[in-house]
């Protein structure tokens, strides 16, 4: 069974629709990105199979007692009110120190726990922001943009940690990302959106479907460069899988 799948699902906003017949399903241990353009749907998705947003029409399908770690696109925390990272990180459950020390520098950013959280660089803000989803142990960790502000270097670091991630709990992946030139090197699915799914498939062929280079341009082969996962070989004569809008 899908962890979670969405069938013909329809979202409107003040009457105007922003996603249409949208069919979507991830399974465990599964890396799954989702690109398109400013606009395109993909922060309202998130937040229909989240169970957020409640589709126009359509279904969402979540596996009984799914566990679902979520870093949002934006988190603002308030500069008046003191926070520290090991503050932050019992919210809103509880955690044992030792937890929270041992994620922290499973991410990365050991040593911070007592830091405020206001002081932080935004590499190391969105890696706490993973060291509290990853602390709920969840089946699936949803993303949105996780490394929006981080330069190139922070970037394709936090996705090799993301990889690691997936190697080390099974946790399936589902992210929102605008880094096309690295983010597909750790995708297994690529799903492009455009106010519905315009093409899926693995990075290799999404990047060759003509859906695809009508957003992006065809200057855009250079986002699957870095993508190296070994059993892409296995797909070499797969096809992009195109959807009518």
């Amino acid at each position: 069974m899908s962890l979670i799948a969405a069938s013909a699902v329809s979202i409107r906003y003040g009457g105007a629709a922003v996603l249409h017949d949208v069919d979507f399903h991830i399974e465990p241990d599964e890396i799954v990105t989702l690109v398109g353009p400013n606009g395109s749907g993909k922060s309202t998705l998130l937040r229909a199979l989240l169970g957020i947003v409640q589709p126009f029409s359509g279904s969402v399908t979540r596996q009984k007692g799914l566990v679902i770690g979520y870093m949002p696109q934006r988190l603002a925390i308030d500069g008046r009110m003191p926070m520290t990272v090991q503050r932050f990180l019992s919210l809103p459950r509880r955690q044992h120190r030792d937890d929270m020390a041992a994620m922290l520098a499973r991410v990365g950013v050991p040593d911070t726990a007592d830091q405020q959280m206001q002081t932080l660089s935004g590499g190391q803000f969105q890696r706490v922001l993973l060291a509290r989803a990853l602390l709920m142990q969840p089946q699936i960790l949803i993303m949105d943009e996780p490394t929006q502000g981080l330069d190139q270097p922070g970037t394709a670091a936090f996705y090799q940690l993301i990889e690691d991630v997936r190697r080390d709990t099974g946790a399936a992946i589902l992210m929102v990302s605008h880094d096309l030139h690295v983010v597909m090197r750790a995708s297994d699915r690529v799903i492009c959106l455009n106010g519905h799914v315009c093409c899926e498939g693995t990075p290799t062929v999404v990047s060759n479907a003509p859906e695809y280079r009508a957003l992006f341009g065809l200057g855009t082969g250079g986002a699957f460069a870095l993508y190296q996962h070994a059993h892409d070989h296995d797909h070499d004569h797969d096809h992009a899988v195109p959807h009518a809008g």
